[in-house]
């Protein structure tokens, strides 16, 4: 059993590698996930503390969940990796389709009309700067 274990392939791993840096993953959150993704595009890249500062005043509602989802990948790195919030920022961001629960409406003539109510998984990662502008230097040195 432990070898199973062994080869399923980690999270952590694929989002990150051997890089510094947590990530938080949001589930079933009840937003269609192109609402989502117009609000994440605006964050993407910035740091930690500027997308914070940015969903708090955004009147999209996909805001609060992505605030959310930040929040805790900049925590979870304070907590596991002893990095700085100040130092983080957004480096990978991205939503992947949820669970769709499908409704009907009832329409003339006895048919029925589909109503979609989409939901979404947002996940966040969050590297240190500083690591990631020292990788650049050290390749021009060996250059």
């Amino acid at each position: 059993m432990s070898k199973d274990k062994d080869s399923r392939p980690s999270r952590r791993k694929a989002l990150l590698g051997d890089r510094p840096g947590s990530y938080a993953i949001a589930r079933q959150v009840r937003i269609s996930p192109t609402k989502v993704r117009r609000v994440l595009d605006l964050i993407r890249g910035m740091d930690v503390g500027d997308a914070l500062n940015t969903l708090r005043f955004a009147p999209q509602a996909a805001s609060e969940p992505l605030y959310k989802v930040i929040a805790s990948a900049a925590s979870n790195a304070e907590q596991t990796d002893n990095l700085k919030r100040d130092e983080l920022f957004v480096s990978q961001a991205f939503v992947d389709d949820g669970v769709t629960m499908r409704r009907i409406r009832p329409r003339a003539k006895g048919s029925a009309s589909r109503i979609l109510k989409r939901s979404s998984h947002i996940t966040v990662v969050v590297e240190p700067r500083v690591a990631e502008s020292a990788a650049p230097n050290r390749t021009r040195q060996e250059a």
